[in-house]
């Protein structure tokens, strides 16, 4: 019986197939892409996963403390916390509990800002019952759910302020580094310009110029775009630098002689041979975008009352009274860390894996 000859020819992979390999090995990277991953859908489906929205207020209960969940038999029960007279401590009542039910009507929402629903995923269906899973706040406010909400903008604004910035500074870079000449003088020294800015004074100062009644929609939109215009610059410092030693390899001399246009040179051949330097810059930038609309909010020029950020949140903070008797109010806080660090992570790995030098 013969033997089966050994496959002396590998299957040849594609550099995107290598570089997932690679990444799979790092795996800090991946655990930060696990996260990240999970934050995002939580962020997306926040209208279901919490069990209020971001404004309602409970008058009853102010600084509530973190609601415990008890196992009875088969089903998940919170107790009902009685309030003592003329402070904020509370105690739960012995013996009086509420199961916790799945996929409960509750308060009204848009799911992904545009479906109308009122199913949530989880909760007692009764006021007197409340589940409070990180306490309330000064206002009475689930920080829980206001949490959930809050990444909705804290998230996002990171996400979307990269698309902008990068795209404009693959743009400019590349055009930049392609043309070269007059073109790149001017348009490097305007990038130097801008890079000079302070972001953060920067939008201070326009926010102390516009009306005091913009809505949190419109200073939402006004960050990423402020952020956005600071942060292209950067980028298409580095782009132009990667351009000006592409465009004299082969395959872009051999566009240029079978007569591509310019623009279809920098798009199509220059502008994706940056994408593996690009997604790492990328990853490790979305923190400072996030930290961004974190600041401004904390600072009181950012997302204003009544909706929620993160920043916003963490204004409650700044009292000590607060910090010291309700810790919970920094549950914001750790939400950064986790998010920060995940990026980091994921950053790191990414920038190994991409990295043709490691092992």
């Amino acid at each position: 019986m013969e033997s089966t000859p050994p496959n002396l020819n590998p299957i040849a992979l594609s550099p995107w197939q290598i570089f997932w390999q690679r990444l799979k090995r790092r795996r800090i990277a991946m655990i930060g892409g696990v996260i990240l991953i999970g934050l995002y859908l939580i962020s997306l489906f926040a209208g279901f996963v919490a069990p209020y929205t971001h404004d309602r207020l409970d008058r009853d209960r102010f600084f509530h403390p973190p609601t415990r969940p008890q196992l009875e038999g088969f089903h998940l029960v919170v107790p009902r916390y009685e309030q003592q007279p003329g402070n904020f401590i509370y105690h739960a009542v012995q013996g009086d509990t509420q199961p916790i039910r799945f996929f409960v009507h509750g308060e009204k929402y848009k799911l992904f800002g545009l479906i109308p629903a009122s199913i949530h995923l989880f909760g007692t269906g009764d006021d007197k019952y409340p589940v409070y899973l990180l306490g309330t706040d000064q206002f009475g406010r689930d920080v829980f759910s206001r949490l959930l909400y809050g990444s909705q903008i804290s998230l996002s604004i990171g996400v979307i302020g990269i698309l902008l910035s990068f795209t404009f500074g693959l743009i400019i870079g590349g055009i930049s580094g392609y043309f070269s000449g007059a073109t790149d003088t001017v348009i490097m020294r305007l990038c130097e310009l801008i890079m000079s800015v302070p972001a953060l004074y920067l939008i201070i100062s326009l926010r102390a110029t516009f009306p005091p009644s913009m809505t949190s929609a419109q200073i939402y939109a006004m960050i990423i775009v402020i952020l956005s215009f600071i942060g292209w610059a950067g980028m298409a410092r580095v782009i132009r630098g990667m351009t000006l030693s592409l465009r004299e390899q082969q395959f872009i001399l051999a566009a240029r002689a079978l007569g591509q246009s310019d623009f279809k040179i920098i798009v199509r051949h220059i502008l994706p041979n940056t994408f593996s330097y690009v997604i790492v810059a990328a990853t490790l930038s979305v923190p400072y975008y996030i930290l961004g609309e974190v600041v401004l909010s904390f600072l009181g020029v950012g997302i204003q009352e009544p909706s929620a950020s993160w920043g916003l949140m963490l204004n409650a903070a700044q009292n000590t009274e607060y910090l010291k008797n309700y810790p919970w109010l920094l549950a914001p806080g750790a939400a950064i860390f986790v998010t920060v660090l995940a990026f980091n992570f994921l950053g790191d790995g990414l920038r190994d894996a991409a990295d043709t030098k490691s092992i």
